[in-house]
């Protein structure tokens, strides 16, 4: 049962016991006091019945001694029963024969008026019997004087008494009538109950009527019933019935009310209770009255906000480190750009504990600490120390020590007390970090409180095993930083070791793995990577990817000409004017010989023949110093580039596909007559052309998109190729070939698929100043790689 029925329940019990108590009380007592009523006035008409008898019997007795006292009995007797004082007088003799008697008189038998046993039939008359005796006493016979028992005596008796009054005509059962004065209706009920009755006990009737019976007694022979009709008001049960519902009615509807004003609240909690079980923290509970119920919704409010306050804070601590680590894995697993990945593990870490400050920093080949990257340590370096990055040596001063031994440190630092050269503080936090393989004997040192061992060891570790330091200052909203910012910044500090390991280990791998080492240009092993990978990643974020292949013309002239040492020097020299003309996301590829691929991530086929009209301009324009045959001489060497362009996915739908569509369109460009560029033919067939050596347009003047001006040479005219839906840029804030440079982020985001700055920017005085380094090396501070699908090396050459 619910708590509502419950307290309805309760309420109707509470309600309805007195009601009904009181209807029953009513009714007992309406009824106790009808019978106690019933019965004393049966009482008094029973008393009254007894009185006139006896009243009858002894006029009767007065005028049987008046006859019997006289000698003319017979005149007497007449003026006896003229005068009414008996209505019959017979005398008899000795021997029982009757000398005298009244005419007129009732019929037999009579009833003697001392008699007190029952009557032997129908009583007809009541009588008194008196002696006649002579002078001596002797008996000469005896006078009788009667009275008829009849319909009217009967009737005079009701009259005197005020009850119904009913003659037996036999005192023995069954019960018979005789006369009476009860109406037809009641009759049968009324000898009913006197059949019951023993003595002049009082019973009651079917219908309400008290009954008692009088006589036959001395001085009262005649077998009486009396009874009266019930006082108590008609249809009194009835009344106490309707009484009773009507206050069950509202008793009802009251106990539904007060329970529902009563139980809604609490109603209203349970569900509030159970949507929190849920997990639905907003739940609140309406604030009816100022009584206990209201005082606990209050209660329950303010530990629902407080609760979701503190849930809504942990999901976001919760959230924001996991956003941290899933940036610090995309990161790691997206570019091997070093800097990069230290700026967003200093970033995560401070965001992480709430510090106010912090730096990253490696150890250099001189045995000090540098800082490869700090944010907030505005004013707080020395002076000195301001111009450049902060440098500690190792072993002095907080940091210095945590490098050399790998005991990590936190607490508080005074400002008189601040080792030289440090940042000042308040509060710090420092943890080392080293490679991999010392990473677990360091900190198994640190928690034992021991020194450093080599692994496999017992002796100290070098400091040589440690990479660099990760700190942090100045916690936010706490005096110091605690246990938990330690291990968040343990787990930071082993990432840092983790990425300064593997780039140092994919620096030098992909240096001797992936770049040909005569141009400095990734070779072909690598092009079948980043084409597979390249594709995959235009196929997913619905971008187009343009490749060129480029073959020097006449290149074998060269060799035989000038020998092959020249040679070798032209082509490592065309490669470092290929680096100088492409983006920082562009890879350059030397496919074998003089044949060259040049992959423009997210470039459409203007874009892709702007690159095409600059490289073949950077070519032309100056011919290549080398020196001479068999050690002459230096010589110029003028040199011109074939270049044929596809772009996935208007030529192809696969890597090799593509490669191949823009062979076939550099043979077309060696077919039109070299030193000129062709796009290759769409699926559909439609031939793309483009200017050569006749172009004036230099790609840096120009945007991607804009026509090429064919200048001095009538070649077919460049058309455009239509770009499919799916190349359209999604709304991710990703720039399409062509569309303007997006503005540098403020701060670190999970990396972006590519960063691209489209072909045809300006390349002005305007424009960002790019070098072009001899070939590949490590990644450099600031730049930004693409984001790939496995390994990818250092970019080649920052210019265009």
């Amino acid at each position: 049962m619910t708590l509502r029925g419950r307290l309805t329940t309760a309420f109707l019990a509470v309600v309805l016991g007195p009601v009904l108590l009181g209807a029953f009380f009513v009714g007992s007592t309406v009824v106790a006091v009808d019978r106690s009523r019933s019965t004393e006035r049966l009482a008094v008409a029973a008393a009254t019945v007894r009185t006139s008898v006896d009243a009858l019997c002894q006029q009767l007795r007065a005028a049987a001694d008046a006859v019997a006292l006289t000698g003319d009995r017979p005149g007497a007797a007449g003026q006896v029963v003229s005068r009414g004082l008996a209505a019959a007088v017979r005398v008899t003799d000795v021997a029982g024969r009757v000398t005298y008697a009244s005419p007129g008189g009732p019929p037999e038998p009579w009833r003697d008026c001392s008699t007190a046993a029952p009557a032997a039939g129908p009583v007809r008359a009541l009588a008194v019997r008196v002696d006649l005796r002579d002078r001596s006493g002797g008996p000469l016979g005896t006078v009788a004087a009667a009275h008829p028992v009849d319909p009217a005596f009967v009737a005079r008796l009701a009259a005197v008494t005020g009850v119904a009054v009913t003659l037996l005509d036999d005192a023995e059962a069954p019960v018979r009538l005789a006369h009476t004065t009860e109406s037809t209706g009641v009759r049968d009920a009324v000898l009913a109950a006197a059949g019951t009755v023993d003595g002049e006990r009082v019973t009651e009737t079917a219908d309400g009527r008290y009954v008692r019976r009088v006589g036959p007694s001395a001085g009262q022979p005649l077998p009486l019933v009396l009874s009266v009709p019930s006082d108590q008001p008609p249809g009194l049960y009835a009344a106490l019935v309707a009484a009773v519902l009507v206050a069950a009615l509202l008793a009802v509807v009251a106990a539904g009310r007060l329970a529902r004003v009563t139980t809604r609240p609490l109603v209203e909690l349970a569900g509030a209770v159970d949507r929190v079980a849920l997990g639905d923290l907003t739940a609140r509970v309406p604030v009816r009255s100022r009584d206990e119920i209201g005082r606990l919704a209050g209660a329950f409010n303010r530990m629902t906000r407080e609760t979701g306050t503190y849930v809504a804070a942990l999901t976001s601590s919760r959230d924001q480190l996991r956003g941290h680590l899933a940036v610090l894995g995309d990161t790691l697993a997206s570019t091997h750009d070093l800097q990069r990945i230290l700026r967003v593990i200093l970033h995560s870490a401070i965001a992480a504990t709430g510090a106010r400050a912090g730096a990253l920093l490696l150890v250099d080949d001189g045995g000090v600490l540098v800082a490869q990257c700090a944010e907030g340590l505005d004013g707080r370096c020395p002076p000195e120390e301001r111009a450049g990055p902060l440098r500690v040596p190792l072993g002095s001063g907080v940091l210095g020590a945590v490098a050399a031994t790998g005991e990590p440190q936190r607490g508080r630092a005074e400002p008189s007390a601040v080792p030289p050269g440090e940042p000042s503080c308040r509060t710090y936090v420092a943890v080392p970090f080293a490679a991999p393989g010392a990473t677990g004997a360091v900190d198994a040192a640190a928690r034992a409180d021991a020194p450093p061992t080599r692994p496999g060891s017992s002796e100290p570790a070098s400091p040589a095993g440690a990479l660099g330091v990760l700190a942090l200052y100045d916690r936010l909203g706490a005096d110091e930083f605690d246990d938990d910012d330690l291990v968040t910044l343990r787990t930071f500090a082993g990432h840092a070791a983790v990425a300064v390991d593997n780039v140092r280990v994919h620096e030098e791998a992909q240096r001797l793995s992936l770049t040909d080492p005569l141009t400095g240009l990734w070779n072909y092993r690598y092009l079948r990577e980043s084409i597979r990978r390249e594709v995959e990643r235009a196929n997913r974020f619905g971008r187009m990817l343009s490749v060129l292949a480029l073959d020097l013309d006449r290149f074998k002239d060269v060799n035989d000409t000038h020998g092959h040492a020249a040679g070798d020097a032209v082509l490592a020299e065309f490669a470092r004017r290929v680096r100088g003309e492409i983006r920082e996301v562009d890879l350059a590829f030397r496919q074998g010989g003089e044949e060259f691929v040049v992959l423009l991530p997210e470039t459409d086929a203007r874009g892709a023949a702007i690159v095409a009209e600059r490289l073949g301009a950077a070519i032309r324009e100056a011919p290549i110093t080398a020196d001479g045959h068999g050690g002459g001489a230096p010589v110029a060497i003028a040199v011109t580039v074939s270049i044929g362009i596809a772009v996935y996915p208007g030529h192809a739908s696969t890597g090799q596909e593509v490669l191949d569509a823009a062979d076939d369109a550099l043979y077309a460009a060696k077919a039109a007559g070299r030193d000129t560029w062709r796009i290759a033919d769409d699926r559909a067939g439609e031939e793309r052309a483009g200017g050569g050596r006749a172009g004036e347009e230099r790609a840096g003047g120009g945007r991607a998109g804009e026509e090429p001006v064919a200048h001095g040479r009538a070649d077919p005219p460049a058309r455009e190729i239509p770009v499919p839906a799916g190349a359209l840029s999604p709304e991710d804030g990703m720039p399409r070939a062509g569309a303007p440079r997006q503005p540098a982020r403020t701060r670190p985001e999970p990396p972006d698929p590519v960063d691209v700055e489209p072909h045809g920017a300006p390349a002005g005085p305007g424009a960002e100043p790019r070098t072009a380094p001899a070939g590949p090396g490590p990644a450099r501070p600031g730049t930004s790689g693409g984001a790939s699908s496995g390994p990818h090396p250092p970019r080649q050459s920052r210019g265009r």
